[in-house]
């Protein structure tokens, strides 16, 4: 979807219908329900999501990403932190797409140790 507006903005109105594969439709149902009722995530949620295509890790990652998000959002609303220029999400998202989330390497090369 990187790259895609038209596609994200399909997915954000109903991934059910948006022009995504099925396994994808299917994770994103799963984290709707991790979204809005995560107390009630069972193991056959999991199971179906997998069932879809998906490793224990992937689903992981996907919970993680989610809750992540949730918090941070529900602590900038109560902390009043202001939102960022669109610029500086632009950046990120470029510098994100290209080098994930690891730190990049510190300026002049690799850090030496004794």
């Amino acid at each position: 979807m990187l790259g895609d507006e038209q596609k994200v903005q399909a997915v954000l109105e109903n991934p059910d219908t948006a022009p995504i594969p099925e396994a994808e439709r299917v994770l994103f149902r799963f984290l709707e329900k991790v979204n809005r009722e995560a107390e009630n995530i069972r193991e056959e949620d999991v199971e179906a999501v997998k069932a879809a295509g998906w490793t224990d890790e992937a689903v992981y990652d996907a919970i993680t990403v989610c809750a992540l998000f949730n918090f941070y959002n529900r602590w900038a609303d109560a902390t009043g932190v202001r939102e960022h220029p669109v610029e500086v999400y632009e950046r990120s998202a470029e510098r994100l797409s290209k080098g994930g989330y690891a730190a990049p390497p510190p300026a002049g090369g690799e850090k030496k140790t004794p």
